[in-house]
């Protein structure tokens, strides 16, 4: 490499450019790190610095939470999920039993919504 070029550096996303990007408040974000579900990087001022794999990380972790899954939960399948540990077959597993409970949790709700709606349509026939 000649002496006058540099290598290529990844541009740093600040929080609120990170924020603008995934929808995630810059409390989330701060949050992330706190659990260990992102990283950052420090300015010499101590301002946050993301690298450019924070918004897959961070739009993964959204949708991770949507499904119910805790901090606690997410934070081992990160790895297995973002390719860094393929062979780590039981971070699938977890997510396949998170799948079955929720699938269970759906049938017990259609089951209630079944007697409510026979307890307002007897309701309803007694007026």
């Amino acid at each position: 490499m000649p002496a006058s070029a540099t290598p290529a550096v990844a541009p740093r996303l600040g929080i609120g450019e990170l924020s603008a990007r995934t929808g995630a408040s810059a409390r989330s974000l701060r949050y992330y790190e706190q659990q260990g579900l992102l990283a950052a990087a420090r300015t010499a001022a101590g301002h946050r610095r993301y690298d450019a794999e924070a918004m897959d990380r961070v739009l993964l972790v959204q949708r991770l939470l949507a499904v119910g899954l805790s901090s606690a939960e997410i934070s081992p399948l990160l790895p297995l999920l973002l390719g860094r540990d393929p062979a780590q077959e039981t971070g699938l597993d977890a997510l396949r039993a998170h799948r079955r409970e929720l699938a269970a949790r759906i049938a017990r709700l259609q089951d209630t919504a079944e007697i409510l709606d026979e307890v307002l349509e007897e309701h309803a026939a007694a007026r």
